[in-house]
């Protein structure tokens, strides 16, 4: 798999000869240094980004064949995504952030699966609080309700403990890890911290836009 992007000077190479499979129900941590293209890699599984070269099959289907309409309904069916940032709507309750995405997939029991999502991550006396009336660790767990509450086959995070301070960012992992694992969801979990890859079953180094190295982590330990 390839991606490359254009820029003034002419096309560049993000990633090139990326060979890499993830089986279902695994976690798989990332690791590399800044610039190597984890976060381009997980964009590119994502769909949110277009690989110029080789196949991409997410969950069975073949995303590098998909339409943009297309590729917008594969990510609602079957991805969740959780960045550094919590990308909440400041404007909706912690609620209403979860409920709506499964509201415009037509879930017609949308706000209910949203309070469970909500109580599932311990939030939920925190339903009708604003993003901003929430603490940052809340808000993660606000972003890590709505990215689980559909149930996605895969889940992408990119540093979700970036934003936070170390005892908070590990209970909010510690939320991660145990939904990925009753849920048997897929996890692709990009991170700096080598405490955080340990967690996952595989770990994986890229560095220059390539997979430089993989081994499995014997088993999973407590950040």
């Amino acid at each position: 798999m390839r991606l490359t992007v254009a820029a003034s000077a002419g096309p560049v190479n993000i990633l090139g000869g990326i060979d890499l499979t993830v089986g279902e129900g695994e976690a798989v941590g990332v690791v590399g240094p800044s610039g190597s293209g984890k976060t381009s890699l997980l964009m590119v599984l994502a769909g949110l980004e277009r690989a110029t070269g080789g196949e991409v099959v997410v969950a069975g289907t073949r995303i590098t064949a998909l339409n943009e309409d297309a590729l917008a309904r594969f990510r609602r069916d079957t991805v969740g995504i959780v960045f550094q940032a919590f990308h909440l709507i400041p404007t909706m309750t912690a609620l209403e952030n979860v409920a709506l995405p499964l509201e415009l997939a037509g879930h017609r029991d949308a706000v209910q699966v949203a309070r469970d999502s909500l109580a599932a991550v311990g939030l939920a006396h925190r339903l009708t609080h604003l993003p901003g009336q929430l603490s940052g660790g809340e808000q993660q767990r606000v972003a890590l309700a709505r990215a689980f509450a559909p149930r996605p086959r895969l889940l992408l995070a990119d540093e979700p403990t970036g934003n936070l301070d170390a005892a908070t960012g590990r209970a909010v992992m510690d939320l991660l890890f145990d939904m990925q694992a009753r849920l048997g969801t897929t996890l692709f979990l990009i991170t700096h911290d080598p405490a955080l890859a340990a967690r996952c079953g595989r770990r994986i180094h890229i560095a220059d836009g390539r997979v430089v190295g993989a081994e499995p982590v014997a088993a999973p330990t407590a950040a």
